[in-house]
Parts: C-alpha cells; structure tokens; sequence
C-alpha cells in the first residue's frame, strides 16, 4: 500500500474499522472524534504500540482546533492550489498515473472526493502553522548565545580517521597468508591496489576523513580503535570477508567555535521558539473553542 495515501487518510474513518472499534474520543466545536479516527492515524504512522493512543488523539484534536480557527480568520486555500498538490502527488507517486492513485484509494475503501478534502484541510493547517508559527519563530543574537553556552554538547565535531584497507572476498580468505607476505617487503597501498576488492582500492584502500563508527561496522570500529597510529590490525572476518586496517590518523572530538556551530544554534533556537509558541498558540485555541474528552 502506497505509505503517502496512508499518511494523507489517516483521519479519515476506514469502514472496515469503523464497525470494531468506533465511538467518540473527543468532541472539538461541534465536530465528534472518533476513536477509529485515532486507530487510522496511527496506522498511517505505522504506529501499533496503544500506549500511544492519547498522543494521536491529541494531534486531531489540535488539527481541528486549527482547522476551526482558519474557518473563523476566512483562512481559505484556493481550489487550484489543491489540485496542483494533487498533480505532484500523482506524479511523484503514481508515476504520473491517475488511476493508479484512484486504485490504491479505492482499495482502502475511500473515495477521492474525501481523500481531497482532506488533503485540502491538511494543506489548510500547514499555512495556518506557518502563519503563526513558523514564520514568527525567530533566532536572536542574545537566545543564540545562551543557547551555546547551556549546550555545549550539541556542538562538538566528530571525530574523524584516515584509514587504509584491504579487503577480501570469502572465496579469496585463503589468500591472507599471501596478503600478509606481500606487506613485509611492499607498501599497504601497493597490496590494496593488487589484492583488495574495497571500493577504494585504486587509492591504495584510503579511507579519508570519514567518521569510523558511521562508515563501519562496531566490529571493524572496536578493532580499530585497539592500534595505534600507523598500526595495523588482525584480520577481522565479517561474513566471509576479511578486512585488513590501517590506521592512518585520528582526531579527537573537540568544541566548535561559535562561528563553526552559527547554523546549528540558529536551527536550534528557531526550532525552541517554534515549539514554545505552537504550544501557546495551542493553549489559546483550547480555551476559545468547546472541547470535551471522553
């Protein structure tokens, strides 16, 4: 099943649930939320775990929230933008297929006057988010500042190796014998380029500049991190592979400068200031609109 046409119908009642689970969870205005409302946002998420239920039927009751307060600021999304929405939607999806969209929506039981609507609201919501939210949430010198001084965890760099490689394929393992030989008398960049099958085996196995624990597994990184600089390590066997390493060079994670880390805090700070006037904004809605939780 195609995962965007889950995630675009997640509040919208599937028929086949309707009838197990229904009944209202909550009440925002004058328009009812359904518990199988809840049970298909959350399948939409791919979220099975029921603990989490609260957590979605708190988010449609926030989605309502905003969809009554576009209704009553005459927040109005015109029809030709949603239909290029949908467009985009078709060909990034269905290959440009409509049918194909029509297809999978059918298959949830859902017709694609609903499957519309709702993709209307949701756009509806985004720009009322942005309205308020987004484009009011700012960085100030003064919030950057204090933002780099109580986390200087979050703004360090890390840590970096050089290393070399020779790797073998498992229909090659008898040839460590032979590997191991040849690097007495030659160089480990001449032995990767004549036995290794490593993707960077022209450049003499060069690994440069990478951070070891994202590029390899926690097996070739805790063998790594037992040589020292220009040692080598035993051969580390991984499905049939063999690995052979060099380690090159290694630097420390340090503390980046202010200037080094400007983009981060400012994405930081934007991203707290965005969240604390979504909640206020939340928080002002809740008190101006009906709500009743069941």
């Amino acid at each position: 099943m195609n995962k965007l046409v889950l995630v675009l119908a997640a509040a919208i009642p599937a028929a086949s649930f309707a009838e197990e689970v229904d009944g209202m969870v909550a009440i925002v205005g004058t328009t009812p939320v359904l518990k199988s409302d809840v049970i298909d946002a959350m399948r939409g998420s791919d979220v099975s775990d029921m603990s989490r239920f609260d957590e979605f039927r708190n988010k449609l009751v926030e989605r309502r929230l905003i969809l009554l307060a576009a209704s009553d600021s005459k927040m109005t999304m015109q029809e030709w933008l949603v239909d290029n929405r949908v467009g985009e939607i078709i060909r990034d999806n269905f290959a440009g297929d409509r049918n194909k969209l029509i297809e999978a929506l059918a298959r949830q039981k859902i017709p694609f006057s609903e499957w519309r609507r709702h993709l209307k609201e949701e756009m509806i919501v985004s720009a009322m988010r942005w309205q308020v939210v987004a484009s009011n949430a700012k960085a100030s010198p003064r919030a950057m500042r204090k933002e780099y001084a109580d986390h200087p965890e979050r703004y360090k760099t890390a840590m970096k190796a050089s290393l070399s490689v020779i790797l073998l394929k498992p229909e090659d393992a008898s040839m460590k014998d032979e590997v191991d030989k040849a690097l007495q008398t030659s160089s480990f960049e001449d032995v990767a380029k004549k036995y290794s099958v490593d993707i960077h085996a022209a450049d003499g196995g060069l690994w440069k500049d990478v951070d070891i624990e994202q590029a390899f597994r926690p097996e070739i990184c805790e063998a790594f991190a037992s040589v020292k600089e220009g040692e080598t390590t035993p051969w580390i066997e991984l499905d049939g592979w063999n690995f052979l390493l060099r380690k090159n060079s290694e630097t420390g994670v340090r503390a980046q400068s202010f200037a080094e880390a400007y983009d981060a805090i400012e994405r930081n700070v934007k991203e707290a200031e965005a969240a604390r006037l979504h909640r206020e904004w939340i928080d002002r809605l809740k008190k101006r609109y009906y709500i009743r939780m069941f």
